[in-house]
């Protein structure tokens, strides 16, 4: 069969709304993976691969930041921009696929929000045993994984605070949530949750974008010659994912999602 061209393609995978969505797409996907994935999806439609499995190669992309950040210097940080970038673009394919061919599955959603998870805990720990030095020649410093780890349990716990709102509407007989309803009932809360929204520091740890941190504090660290860098990125980043794990949950008992 011939290959649909992206003209062809575009009206159909990405509908009105998909790039729209305030808390489903990325911006990496609005801004450049979008435009890719097409180009991607052209050579796939019309092969046997599914999108389910599509979504499985997602998910291996996503563990793989990891070890790929265990890579030493400056290779490592460029290996594991590269997994996560990956796993951002097999993210839009699979769903396109599915559109194009009209090919849903519940499973499908199900390991896309699994994967999701363990994209950002996998770049977080690894980050974590990054700043450790485990190949360095003195003695590895656990604090380090401890606090990577804690950011990961943090990122996991976040997105989890959100995904249980539909858990809880879906058992209790309620309709999915709108987007309105996540704005606090507070003047203030929603005050102070525009705020947050504006400075943006709680994705720094998303996995997308805690990789392109660790790539520039992998620069500033071959400058230095040492992970001081690294190390304090680890220690903000926890800091960050245990102060937001907290602000979060607050914010979604402020709003509407739980009436």
């Amino acid at each position: 069969m011939q290959k649909p061209s992206v003209a062809e393609l575009r009206p159909v995978v990405h509908p009105p709304g998909v790039k729209d969505r305030r808390s489903g797409e990325h911006w990496g996907g609005r801004l450049y993976m979008r435009e890719i994935s097409l180009r991607i999806d052209r050579h796939l439609v019309n092969t046997r691969v599914t999108p389910n499995q599509l979504t499985y190669v997602m998910t291996v992309f996503g563990v793989l930041a990891a070890p790929a950040l265990l890579v030493p210097g400056i290779p490592g940080a460029l290996l594991g921009v590269l997994m996560v970038q990956l796993y951002l673009l097999f993210d839009c394919v699979d769903g396109e696929i599915a559109r194009w061919r009209k090919q849903y599955s519940m499973t499908g959603v199900y390991v896309d929000r699994v994967a999701a998870y363990l994209c950002d805990a996998a770049v977080l720990v690894g980050f974590g045993l990054r700043a450790a030095d485990l190949w360095g020649p003195g003695r590895i410093d656990w604090l380090w994984a401890f606090l990577g780890t804690l950011a990961a349990l943090g990122a996991v716990l976040i997105k989890s605070e959100t995904d249980l709102v539909g858990v809880a509407r879906h058992q209790t007989g309620k309709e999915p949530v709108q987007e309105s309803a996540s704005e606090p009932r507070s003047s203030g809360m929603a005050l102070a949750r525009r705020a947050a929204g504006a400075l943006k520091f709680h994705r720094l740890v998303l996995g997308i974008e805690a990789s392109l941190l660790i790539l520039v504090l992998a620069v500033l660290d071959t400058v230095r010659d040492d992970l001081f860098f690294s190390r304090l990125g680890v220690a903000v980043l926890a800091g960050i994912a245990l102060l937001q794990t907290v602000l979060h949950l607050v914010s979604i008992l402020a709003s509407s999602r739980l009436k």
